[in-house]
């Protein structure tokens, strides 16, 4: 029989919704589940970006630029502006979701079995398309007792070889919520400058940051144009993830080129999706400053009620909506899977999302778990509790 190939075995299941056949049989037995596994918010997309799609006039749905409509990214590029970014919409390739940018990336800059240096945890999906890519990842391991603040520089050195590529931050992260300094990103854009390296940031909650904490973006740093690529999307900052539609932004013109070939190959972004992403970028800043209000109360009251738990750790996140919390438990996996097989308060329970899978260190992060505060506080509260009984009777 014909068989697989040794890619695809190597492609890792989705921490994230590899539980959701557990989930959808919970369901059927009726039972109601709190999602706390995914960063899906239940904030309402813009109507501004909705209506420019529910009004238009299009007779026929055509194909956009294969970097995407040029009227979407000159306004890309003024929002940019704003945010202290001074770019030409000619630096911008509207990809579909960031999650084609992270892939375009890693086939324009590397090449099979170079080494990109990662801050773990990590997006579980950064695995997912270096697998693809035939690249291999190179943890550095942030600690929660740190608060997954930024390794030292000094362990970044550590790791460069000869087949080192690029340093990839997520800021602020996911799924940690750290949010890195201007004074760590300087560290890296001196450490990259010095090894001739590539540094992507993954900037797609560059909103949401808290206690008086702000955004600084690797496109901020001088000198560095040859050297950064940033990555963003409207999924989380608009709450538009069905859209799917992201960008890559350099201002390395070679890069920028050699990306295009990649998105010509998948011929142009969806269409209707980036004329609401285009409309998105007229929401008024009162939008944004209610959201982040929201999510700084949805975040303390969950890391409020974690802290009534005996025998959890969790870390206070300073952007995104996540956090993780450790667990009295060898195998959050198992407990995971558990609580939607085998447990409910009053015919409720909740489902997480493991966070070995924002690892690729074997054997880390066995005892912890993802949570995304997208959920209501009252939701919060009442999710927490469950956790809190689940834990009183669970067995490893």
């Amino acid at each position: 029989m014909p068989t697989i190939s040794k890619k695809g075995q190597l492609m890792p299941e989705s921490p994230i919704r590899k539980l959701v056949p557990f989930a959808e049989q919970a369901i059927k037995n009726g039972k109601h589940i709190f999602h706390l596994n995914i960063g899906q918010p239940d904030i309402k997309t813009p109507e501004v970006a909705l209506r420019a799609v529910k009004e238009n006039t299009i007779e026929v749905l055509s194909y956009s630029r294969s970097e995407g409509s040029e009227t979407y990214r000159q306004k890309l590029a003024a929002y940019y502006e704003y945010h202290n970014i001074n770019i030409s919409h000619k630096d911008i390739v509207v990809t579909t979701g960031a999650s084609e940018a992270i892939a375009f990336i890693f086939g324009s800059i590397m090449d099979v079995d170079d080494e990109v240096i990662i801050c773990e945890p990590f997006y579980a999906n950064y695995i997912a398309f270096a697998t693809a890519a035939s690249v291999k990842v190179v943890p550095i391991i942030s600690k929660i007792d740190d608060n997954f603040a930024l390794p030292a520089i000094e362990e970044f050195e550590k790791l460069i070889t000869p087949k080192t590529k690029a340093i990839m931050i997520c800021n602020p992260g996911n799924p940690t919520g750290c949010l890195y300094s201007e004074e760590e990103v300087k560290q890296l854009a001196d450490i990259v400058k010095r090894h001739d390296l590539f540094l992507i940031s993954d900037e797609v909650y560059r909103e949401f940051t808290y206690d008086g904490h702000s955004h600084y973006s690797i496109l901020e740093l001088e000198g560095l144009d040859e050297y950064t690529i940033m990555i963003d999307s409207v999924s989380k900052r608009y709450s538009m993830c069905g859209a799917r539609v992201g960008c890559l932004v350099s201002r390395n013109e070679t890069i920028v080129q050699t990306v295009l070939k990649f998105a010509q190959a998948r011929l142009s972004p969806p269409t209707y999706a980036q004329i609401a992403s285009e409309a998105a970028l007229d929401t008024p800043q009162s939008y944004f400053d209610a959201v982040k209000n929201k999510y700084i109360n949805r975040r303390n009251t969950l890391i409020t009620e974690l802290n009534k738990i005996d025998g959890v750790k969790v870390a206070t996140p300073n952007g995104a909506f996540y956090c993780i919390a450790e667990l009295p438990v060898k195998d959050a996996d198992h407990f995971a899977q558990w609580l939607l097989e085998s447990f409910d308060v009053a015919n409720e329970t909740v489902m997480v999302a493991p966070a070995s899978g924002f690892y690729s260190s074997k054997g880390i992060g066995k005892n912890q778990i993802r949570i995304a505060y997208v959920l209501n506080r009252r939701s919060l509260v009442k999710a927490v509790n469950i956790i809190k009984e689940a834990l009183k009777v669970y067995k490893d």
